[in-house]
């Protein structure tokens, strides 16, 4: 590739007014070498970035004009290749439990001591970008790295690592979010690359002193012409700082559908710095709503909390993509389980880990690798199941899958999905979308509502049901009102009705209540449907 554009920090303009650290360690984050370095990424790479995300905008509307979906012509070489991807990486071989979480010093700590074998730290999803979020977490990741990371309590209880602790798997912003306090060249650098790019350039020579290596999750790709891109970056980036090719490895998200009939040239495009593929089952369900926002009634959907993972199209999803990555040396990671468990209400608490119980006995059943949780006390049972099935095995790559046989029409099988759409889920939708929303608004990601763990996918879910149901006129199986704008303003009032009665009139005035409700019915009930809820909220905040 060549060197970085533009290695330096001239026509580079940052915020350094962090809330959470001191002037020091500001300048210890965004010293000069770190932002010339994610400067040099955005100028070389974010021109590309753009024709993608141009491309799928094309791709939308040429869905929306009736344009079939459908495996790539002109890739089917990559897909009948016997090519494998670089041999697992140094604590990535063994995946049967991993744990998700924002990057706050106390989440990091419990997630890093949980006992499962990974943790993600996200910066995307159940992280909410305010420039303190972004920067105190990529300072909490290097003194994690450290083994310096320690966080107390105000109640005095002192949080530090243990000896042994997950492997530190990162996720980046998505390729379409801009990062609006560091600006190159007038312009937002690309939120994506500020990430990974800082969390590099600070801690890839660490994480070799360690035994280990910069490792990534990559969401929201939806070709393998953004792999593509990843793994340009990655390899500039290993060259720029003196690092072997291979030293970077990633996990992508099959989190979109576009991204479904692709996912064997995603891990061939980055098959040097691949680590695997993961189901990223809840962004996966928005993405099929929003391919074909144009074409509502085609593929509409139930209620949500009725669209299990054994149902048909997610059911060839999570099959194929087990089968694609064994055939090509990867790991396969199966999706979150957001149940959280109740140490008060015992049963609640055996509803949710009998819940995680099946999901889990479902995925290592499969050929799965290993799984995601969003709680510590879920990575025993997580644990448990993977274990019953790998023995003292790390992983199942040797189980290749080749009964499994998947067409186009089983990936878009939407309306093979049983269940109703009634007043309680579109409720519940507003509700959940609503009390999601107003904690994103005041800096929280990762919010307990109603014992499920839910994050960015939650609202983008209950807002993309609500444009759907409406576009495609639907009546409510249970009561026979038509889902219509006015229907749901109506419901909307009332929840927030209820939540100024269950918060109290001082904190519902105080919080984001207003914003939030804006936010949702702006991108739920807009004209056109919103590329993504997180947008116009990032719009809002800070």
């Amino acid at each position: 590739m060549g060197d970085l554009v533009g290695v330096s920090t001239q026509g580079v303009s940052v915020v350094r007014d962090v809330a959470g650290l001191t002037s020091a360690q500001v300048d210890a984050v965004l010293s000069d070498e770190a932002i010339a370095f994610v400067a040099g990424l955005h100028r070389t790479f974010a021109a590309r970035r753009n024709e993608l995300l141009a491309a799928r905008a094309t791709r939308r509307a040429a869905i929306a004009a009736g344009a079939s979906v459908d495996f790539l012509p002109e890739t089917a070489d990559i897909r009948a290749g016997d090519w494998q991807v670089a041999p697992p990486a140094p604590g990535l071989v063994d995946r049967r439990a991993e744990i998700t979480g924002p990057t706050d010093a106390k989440m990091l700590i419990n997630a890093l001591n949980s006992g499962a074998k990974v943790f993600m730290a996200d910066f995307e999803d159940a992280n909410v970008p305010t420039w303190s979020n972004m920067v105190v977490g990529q300072h909490n990741l290097s003194e994690a790295i450290a083994g310096t990371l320690v966080h107390a309590n105000p109640d005095g209880r002192r949080y530090t690592l243990n000896e042994t602790i997950a492997t530190l798997v990162v996720r980046p912003r998505g390729w379409h979010l801009p990062e609006r306090h560091l600006l190159v060249d007038g312009t937002p650098i690309v939120g994506a690359l500020f990430d990974a790019g800082l969390y590099l350039f600070r801690n890839a020579r660490a994480l070799r002193a360690i035994g280990r290596g910069p490792y990534f999750y990559l969401p929201k790709m939806e070709s393998h012409l953004e792999a593509r891109l990843w793994n340009d970056v990655f390899t500039a980036a290993q060259a720029e700082l003196g690092l072997p090719v291979g030293t970077i490895r990633a996990t992508v998200l099959i989190e979109t559908l576009p991204a479904a009939f692709e996912m064997a040239e995603i891990l061939y495009e980055l098959r040097e710095h691949s680590a695997g593929l993961n189901a990223g089952r809840w962004d996966y369900m928005f993405s099929t709503i929003k391919t074909f926002a144009s074409r509502p009634a085609e593929f509409l959907l139930p209620d949500r909390n009725s669209v299990t993972m054994t149902v048909p199209f997610l059911r060839a999803y999570t099959e194929l993509l087990v089968s694609t990555c064994h055939r090509h040396g990867a790991h396969a990671i199966g999706g979150m389980a957001a149940f959280i468990p109740s140490r008060r209400d015992p049963q609640v608490n055996a509803a949710a880990l009998a819940k995680v119980r099946a999901d889990k006995e479902r995925e290592s059943g499969d050929g799965f690798d290993g799984s995601w949780v969003a709680h510590p006390d879920l990575v025993p049972v997580c644990t448990e199941v993977f274990d019953g099935v790998l023995g003292s095995a790390p992983n199942q790559l040797g189980r290749q899958r080749d009964d499994v046989q998947v067409s186009a029409a089983d990936l878009l099988a939407v309306r093979d999905t049983p269940g109703a759409i009634t007043a309680a889920g579109l409720r519940g939708n507003i509700s959940v979308g609503v009390r999601y929303l107003e904690s994103w608004l005041r800096g929280t990601g990762a919010v307990g509502i109603d014992n499920l763990m839910e994050d960015a996918a939650t609202a983008e879910i209950s807002r993309s049901q609500i444009f759907q149901w409406i576009a495609a006129g639907v009546t409510l199986d249970d009561d026979g009102r038509p889902v219509t704008a006015e229907l749901v303003r109506a419901m909307l009032t009332e929840v927030l009705d209820e939540l100024r009665a269950t918060v109290g009139e001082a904190a519902f005035d105080g919080g984001r209540w207003k914003d939030a409700a804006a936010v949702f019915e702006e991108t739920a009930l807009g004209e056109q449907f919103a590329e993504f809820l997180t947008l116009p909220a990032y719009e809002r905040i800070d």
